[in-house]
């Protein structure tokens, strides 16, 4: 099946994201409270709401994306190309310009976005900072009254359980025993909000995120038995 998938269809992509806030102290009373409720489960009696607000960027409630970083199959192309860019800094600009992409060139029912784990991170999470931007939600983002076999979404770690739904690969354990260069060769995401708010170095971050993209592209080769990538084919714009 997924090698019948025309490549040029596929929009593969990645998000990071951070806190909505640098420190646990700037964050509003009422969100205090929210935060501490939302996070009950998970943080047990382990840590405190303030020790555990590091992690608040996996929940789009609490964080903010900055960086959403793109790629994409050249079409009609002699040779082999893969092309990738990245939108970073302001989250409200950086959806709009997002969401342009998205209605400019990937409205077509058979085009598809794609992502590692990202139906139940990166796809929803676009959605939830969009809304609560009041930015409308494109068509490739509004799953409202789609069956299953409709949702335009390709997910790497769906594709790697083969049905077994109790289990999770993290990428860069897939990009390993795949034998695909590993994207997490300078930072990893636990490492993303410090580099944001600390050393203030997006470009960084931005780099990483795009490793990403291509390291998940080159999981649907690998799929695909096709060869991977080499840099000579990868073109940032």
């Amino acid at each position: 099946m997924i090698q019948r998938l025309n490549l040029e269809h596929i929009l593969f992509l990645d998000i990071e994201t951070v806190p909505l806030y640098k420190t646990y102290s700037e964050v509003p009373e009422i969100e205090k409270d929210l935060w501490a409720g939302k996070t009950q489960y998970q943080r047990k009696d382990e840590f405190s709401p303030e020790a555990f607000y590091p992690r608040a960027g996996i929940w789009a409630e609490f964080g903010k994306i900055i960086c959403i970083s793109v790629g994409y199959f050249a079409p009609d192309q002699s040779q082999r190309s893969f092309r990738i860019t990245s939108f970073s800094g302001n989250e409200k600009d950086l959806l709009l310009s997002f969401k342009l992409l998205l209605e400019t060139y990937v409205f077509e029912t058979k085009k598809l976005l794609c992502a590692h784990n990202g139906k139940e991170f990166d796809f929803p999470y676009i959605a939830r900072r969009m809304l609560i931007h009041k930015i409308s939600l494109p068509k490739k983002l509004d799953l409202f009254g789609k069956k299953p076999w409709e949702v335009p979404h390709l997910d790497t770690l769906e594709l790697w359980k083969f049905g077994d739904f109790k289990h999770y690969t993290s990428l860069k354990l897939l990009t390993h025993v795949l034998g695909i260069p590993s994207p997490k060769d300078d930072i990893d995401g636990s490492l993303v909000r410090d580099i944001f708010y600390e050393e203030e170095d997006l470009d960084r971050i931005v780099k990483y995120c795009e490793k990403d993209v291509i390291a998940v592209a080159q999981i649907i080769l690998t799929l695909r038995a096709e060869e991977l990538l080499n840099d000579s084919e990868i073109i940032r714009v």
